[in-house]
């Protein structure tokens, strides 16, 4: 049955402690996924070949002059680190209907995990865990993103194909589908794959790439501000990615958006003046049949949280279509508007129609994740005509 969405964060994050889902972990493998404990109080995990991780930023509702660097968390206390049912509660407190939720911090740490076959079934037991039993209370408002392995793209492509048959609505990248630290044909068969399915493509923030995005025309990476998201998307449109699979579309989550409007038009403008012949072609990437930014605009998403001017700047010059960007709260991290998202709405998106508004707080999150949405009954909140 349709749900009628009002608001949904396209960027939350699922903190828990890794007990609550290792149990899906292969037993010949689930000795070496991550594990938790105390110290004094406070909780700290330990995963394989990595640094012990204690959070100190878990503490949403906290305000700001209470923050502190030198407070760590007991995890299991704060919120959005219970069982799915609080979820639920901590959405319907900020007003909410649904999360695209991404995994928690410390799940990086278990790209460091050197063993294949441990690694491989780590990921597997969180996708299933995600799928089966955390997002299967309410799959319409807890939106779980599948791990993607980070181990060559034969391993990229089993977990793609897992989360889809799994009925996630998305996966999230933690590095190019190679695992490599730039783009490569190799990359290919996974983009071929993603084009196909109904599974939205996401990275949170950019990718990792080597020498700090030096592969790329140097003179092309000058306008980029949120750098490694930039440099992703200017990657897959300057390497063709886009047009060799134009049914691709990406969603970069917490990136903001001011910044997309200067990136857009200087891009443009480097490209005319030829530094694509002196660098791509020496590189041996073809020549674009249509402007960098015509792609860029075409197939990536963004998501704002407090970011007024960004939208100020998008409208007002165009660079990129309000129906490419979407509201997200952050929760349970520290920037989150929760418990107070609709204040925060309210002052964002503060002289917008509600038109514009219902398209980057739901229409957008509903077309770009393929969620089962009814018609907004009021008429002023009609989906635009973009």
């Amino acid at each position: 049955m349709a749900r009628n969405y009002r608001y949904i964060s396209v960027d939350g994050h699922l903190e828990i402690l890794p007990e609550q889902w290792t149990d899906w972990v292969d037993p010949k493998h689930r000795g070496r996924a991550p594990h938790s404990f105390e110290i004094n109080g406070k909780s700290a995990i330990l995963v394989e070949n990595g640094p012990l991780y204690m959070r100190n930023d878990h503490n949403a509702g906290t305000p700001p002059e209470a923050w502190s660097l030198d407070d760590q968390v007991n995890i299991g206390e704060m919120p959005g680190a219970g069982p799915p049912e609080q979820r639920l509660l901590e959405q319907d407190k900020d007003g909410i209907d649904a999360e695209v939720l991404f995994p928690g911090s410390s799940m990086r740490l278990v790209n460091n995990i050197p063993d294949d076959d441990a690694y491989l079934a780590i990921i597997y037991g969180y996708n299933e865990f995600l799928a089966k039993q955390y997002c299967a209370v309410d799959p319409d408002r807890l939106i779980g993103l599948g791990l993607i392995a980070r181990r060559g793209v034969d391993n990229a492509l089993a977990e793609l194909e897992h989360s889809a048959k799994l009925g996630l609505k998305g996966v999230v990248l933690s590095a190019y589908p190679s695992g490599k630290d730039r783009l490569s044909a190799d990359d290919d068969r996974f983009w071929d794959a993603a084009a196909d399915m109904d599974i939205t493509v996401t990275v949170h923030g950019g990718l990792p790439t080597g020498r700090g995005g030096e592969y790329l025309p140097s003179r092309l990476t000058i306008p980029i501000g949120r750098r490694s998201v930039a440099v992703t998307a200017l990657a897959l449109a300057i390497e063709g990615v886009f047009d060799r699979f134009p049914k691709l579309k990406i969603f970069f989550g917490e990136t903001d958006i001011g910044w997309l409007p200067f990136f857009m038009d200087q891009v443009d403008i480097f490209y005319r003046k030829g530094y694509h012949f002196q660098y791509l072609k020496h590189m041996g990437i073809k020549e674009l049949d249509r402007l960098p930014t015509d792609i860029i605009r075409e197939h990536t998403y963004y998501g704002f949280m407090e970011d007024r001017l960004g939208l100020e700047m998008l409208k007002q010059y165009g660079h990129m279509g309000l129906d490419h960007v979407m509201w997200e709260s952050d929760f349970p991290h520290k920037p989150t508007s929760w418990p107070h998202s609709m204040d925060q709405i309210q002052r964002v998106f503060a002289g917008f129609s509600e038109a514009e508004k219902y398209d980057m707080v739901v229409g957008n999150a509903v077309k770009l994740f393929r969620l089962d949405a009814a018609e907004p009954s009021d008429k002023e909140a009609q989906p635009s005509a973009s």
